[in-house]
């Protein structure tokens, strides 16, 4: 077994649901109800994603910075 550390971002929708994206795993997400449960159901669906990665040899990105940016608009 192997370790990954990855960034996830937790955004609120306009529904006030929780949504949760690893955005190094393009297309890996999910939603909850709490903010707790879309923690807890993003760990689900980063290992699903790996493990599929993994057996259709697919390569896992390395994630190499994440950064807050202030951008004026």
């Amino acid at each position: 077994m192997q370790d990954y550390n990855l960034t996830v971002v937790i955004e609120r929708d306009e529904d006030g649901r929780f949504v949760a994206i690893c955005p190094t795993l393009q297309g890996c997400y999910t939603e909850g109800e709490t903010e707790e449960e879309a923690r807890e159901l993003i760990k689900d669906a980063i290992r699903a994603h790996i493990e599929s990665r993994l057996k259709h040899n697919e390569p896992i990105y390395e994630e190499i910075s994440s950064e807050k940016m202030l951008v004026t608009v």
